[in-house]
């Protein structure tokens, strides 16, 4: 069988906004009919990348998922209403003894823009390299899950696990594992892969202006004809969050990825397309538990009762975001009662005296991307801690790309991380398990870890619901990271947009956009 992803919706009405959203299911008020007109389009991006190499970028909406789908393609998708795991170029993905082995088995018509096979040997490259520490993969703890590959013959391979995960598929489906580059021009060195990435995606690269936009044409080699739809995608790099929904209300791009709350709100208002990924989880501050001054529980929980997750969402985002109130939403079948904050501001104060009075008084760097909400959440936690006596906060910004080396340099304070998530499993077990190489906040815990892994391990419903109740009650209890705001997971269009869909952490699919009509 294969394996399916548990689907966990939720509630994303915001009655302050009336902000409507369809969520995940694909093109809302787009044009009619089929695919035609405009064979080119404009999408604006988060951020710039600095690396094509698909193990060390970001399968997701916000960090290079367009661009990774792009190049390289898909082995698996998951349906957006249903979370079912689904093929693409991975025509089955399998496992007969609980999740010990899995069984991949490709298409069999799948070529890299160079013309060499996109085969089993070289899904074992790609997977192989992620686990290798010198590649830098910032999804190393998903592909470290596997203790071997096999060369079955050219169209299957068989993966051996360290230990049984019958939910493996969603690692797939939600990394860059769902990518697969030629081995050859890997190997060709960081600075030839990218002037020539050669994938097997809809799209090859044209051009690539640092900074300024990404020339994408399509690849007449690709396996679902006659998708790509476009014979021209332009991405280009838009921080600025404003410039972003303007952009898009003025006609200047045809879509948008969007993160930000109160952009969704201006969308909507502006009656253009709104899309967005409906998760559990969100965005949270991960305090580094590895080094002072978090390595104090008295510090984490100090700040957690300082920092008021309501206050900072009207100052961040005018109110239009969702916050984290349980780590599940209300509309999982793992959602439990148990808050995922408790701001108190006299149990704040108390522990900042307390650790003033032990010589420790709180001084920390909160390390933050320069995208508009990152700014605004940084400014908006500092004007709160300004109201507190023995505490100092400074505000250090940096590109996308710098944020995402914390994975694996550990260098920093507190920073902006996410945990969001259809299926609990990988993502809490990456972020949260004390041998994670994604667990930023480095909480390492027994009691955590054990229940981490009974989520993984375990096959019924009620063991599973047993064992997160126990890692919310943990992540209470250690205060390793603040709940800032359910993850925006979303994108934006105009209204000639067809084919907006996403698929696992909210990346874009641009094999099934089209430019039509207005409605």
């Amino acid at each position: 069988m294969i394996y399916k992803r548990r689907f966990v919706a939720t509630g994303l009405a915001i009655a302050a906004t009336q902000l409507l959203i369809a969520c995940g299911t694909g093109s809302a008020g787009g044009p009619a009919g089929t695919p035609s007109a405009r064979t080119s389009a404009t999408v604006l991006t988060l951020g710039e990348l600095r690396t094509l190499d698909p193990a060390k970028m970001g399968n997701n909406f916000a960090s290079g998922g367009v661009v990774g789908n792009a190049l390289f393609g898909t082995l698996l998708v998951d349906d957006p209403s249903s979370g079912d795991i689904r093929p693409s170029m991975g025509e089955a993905f399998t496992t007969a003894d609980g999740g010990q082995t899995f069984e991949l088995k490709l298409l069999d018509r799948l070529v890299f823009t160079d013309g060499s096979p996109l085969d089993a040997e070289a899904v074992k490259y790609n997977w192989d390299r992620m686990r290798d520490p010198a590649t830098g993969s910032p999804y190393r703890s998903d592909a470290s899950m596997v203790a071997s590959t096999t060369v079955v013959d050219r169209t299957r391979l068989r993966v051996t696990m360290t230990q049984p995960v019958p939910n493996f598929a969603h690692s797939v489906v939600t990394t860059s594992m769902n990518w697969i580059a030629s081995p050859a021009a890997l190997a060709a060195g960081a600075q030839a892969f990218d002037a020539n990435p050669i994938g097997a995606g809809p799209f090859t690269l044209k051009a690539w202006r640092r900074d300024d936009a990404m020339e994408l044409v399509k690849n007449p080699k690709y396996w679902d004809a006659p998708k790509p739809y476009l014979d021209h995608l332009t991405l280009r790099p838009s921080v600025d969050a404003a410039q972003r929904v303007n952009t898009v209300t003025n006609n200047d791009a045809d879509a948008a990825i969007e993160s930000n709350w109160q952009n969704l709100k201006k969308a909507n208002e502006a009656g253009l397309q709104t899309i967005m990924q409906p998760l559990s989880g969100g965005n949270y501050i991960a305090m580094n538990m590895r080094r002072a001054p978090f390595d104090d529980n008295r510090a984490r929980a100090a700040l957690a009762a300082a920092i008021n997750p309501q206050a900072l969402n009207e100052s961040a985002f005018d109110g239009a975001g969702l916050l984290v109130d349980t780590l599940f939403t209300t509309m999982s079948s793992f959602h439990a009662d148990i808050p995922a904050s408790s701001p108190d501001r006299a149990t704040a104060q108390r522990l900042f005296d307390e650790l003033a009075a032990a010589g420790k008084p709180l001084s920390f760097t909160f390390t933050v991307t320069s995208a508009t909400e990152n700014r605004a959440q940084a400014e908006a936690i500092q004007a709160q801690l300004r109201t507190f006596r023995n505490v100092s906060i400074t505000i250090k910004t940096v590109e996308l790309a710098q944020l995402q080396t914390l994975q694996t340099s550990h260098d920093f304070d507190a920073t902006v991380t996410s945990a969001a998530f259809l299926d609990p499993e990988p993502r809490l077990w990456t972020a949260f398990r004390g041998d994670s190489p994604s667990n930023m906040s480095g909480v390492d815990d027994q009691q955590l870890n054990a229940a981490l892994l009974a989520g993984r391990t375990t096959t019924t419903d009620d063991q599973r619901r047993a064992a997160y109740d126990t890692v919310q009650q943990r992540l209470v209890d250690l205060h390793p990271m603040i709940w800032i705001a359910r993850t925006a997971c979303a994108a934006i269009a105009t209204k000639t947009v067809g084919g907006l869909i996403q698929y696992g952490f909210g990346s874009l699919r641009p094999e099934e956009l089209w430019i039509g009509a207005q409605p």
